[in-house]
Order: C-alpha cells, then sequence, then structure tokens
C-alpha cells in the first residue's frame, strides 16, 4: 500500500438526506481514499477539522457500476471506478464540522 498523507485521504463530504439527518446524532459522512484505513480516515480527520475527537469510523467499499453503451462494433461493457465511503462519529464534547454547519 502506497503512503498516504492526511490531506489525500477525504476526497469530498456525502451531502445526502440521510447523511444530514445523522448530524444530529454526529456522525459525518466522507468519500475517501480507497487506500485508506479506519486510522488513517480518523487521523485524517482530526487533522483538517479543528476541536474534533473522532470515536469510532465505520467504512463501506462499494463496487462500480457497470455501465453499458452501443457503439459500431456492437455493445461494450465497463465498469465505473471503485468507491469507498466512511461514516465519522465523533465523541459528544467533540466540536461540529463546519462543513454541514449551513446545509
Amino acid at each position: 500500500m502506497a503512503d498516504i498523507k492526511y490531506y489525500d485521504v477525504i476526497l469530498k463530504p456525502v451531502i445526502t438526506e440521510k447523511s444530514m439527518a445523522d448530524t444530529a446524532e454526529k456522525k459525518y459522512t466522507f468519500l475517501v481514499n480507497t487506500e485508506a484505513n479506519k486510522s488513517q480516515i480518523k487521523e485524517a480527520v482530526e487533522k483538517m477539522f479543528d476541536g474534533v475527537k473522532v470515536e469510532k469510523v465505520n467504512v463501506m467499499n462499494r463496487d462500480g457500476k457497470t455501465k453499458t453503451r452501443r457503439t459500431a462494433a456492437g455493445i461494450i461493457e465497463g465498469k465505473t471506478a471503485k468507491t469507498k465511503k466512511a461514516i465519522v462519529k465523533l465523541t459528544a464534547e467533540s466540536k461540529d464540522i463546519e462543513i454541514y454547519a449551513g446545509l
């Protein structure tokens, strides 16, 4: 596995109805690097956001979707890229993450 720096771990936050409802329980959802493990995700969140202490990290590996397209040569099948999603639970005394504050 390649050496991943903390600023390369978190790719972007996931903004959905379910993830926004989970912010009340101090759970935040991020798309992360597919090579990152739980301890690297925890370290990245704590370094990127001031006053944040991570209690638990849950990770989901998602396979790419199968896509088909028609060409003159026939039907071509392919897959989109794999993704990894992390749900980070913060401790009770931890500050909230500001990205989700105005949404």
